[in-house]
């Protein structure tokens, strides 16, 4: 049965090089991405196109990009990342929040969770526990679903 991964991290990702990520994918997510996996990214900047990047390049799994209102309102990085990946991504839920606050980021982990076995993630180390990374990691403990956290 292929099991399916919901991947929520840090927006702040500057402070590491592009090659460390690749080896921290290949570490972290490498071992669950089989050609029957399906992983559900967010589509913000950050972990969210870094791994979708990571994902599309290395992999042969499905791969769901989950945004909470519409893909124009992405931040440009990540809008890039999804162009430079369309060939993989095997669908975009489109949420459509009427306001892109808290509460739709909210609703697009749990969207998220929802529709996975587990949860992955990479938050900020010592970021504290009201992010929206540890807020999806919670969401995912309280579906008594298995997680794994990788600070970066």
């Amino acid at each position: 049965m292929p099991l399916s991964i919901a991947i929520t991290g840090t927006r702040s990702t500057g402070h590491h090089e592009f090659t460390w990520y690749t080896d921290l994918f290949s570490r972290y997510l490498g071992p669950f991405a089989s050609d029957d996996a399906h992983f559900h990214i967010g589509g913000a900047k950050g972990i969210d196109s870094l791994s979708l990047l990571w994902l599309a390049g290395h992999t042969k799994s499905s791969i769901t990009v989950v945004v909470p209102g519409t893909v124009d309102q992405q931040p440009a990085e990540a809008q890039e990342a999804m162009s430079r990946c369309q060939d993989r991504i095997t669908e975009v839920i489109a949420l459509r929040a009427s306001e892109l606050r808290t509460p739709a980021y909210h609703a697009r982990n749990r969207y998220m969770v929802d529709r996975s076995e587990m949860a992955i993630g990479f938050p900020l180390a010592g970021s504290d526990s009201t992010s929206g990374t540890w807020q999806t990691i919670e969401h995912a403990a309280q579906s008594r679903k298995p997680r794994l956290i990788v600070p970066v």
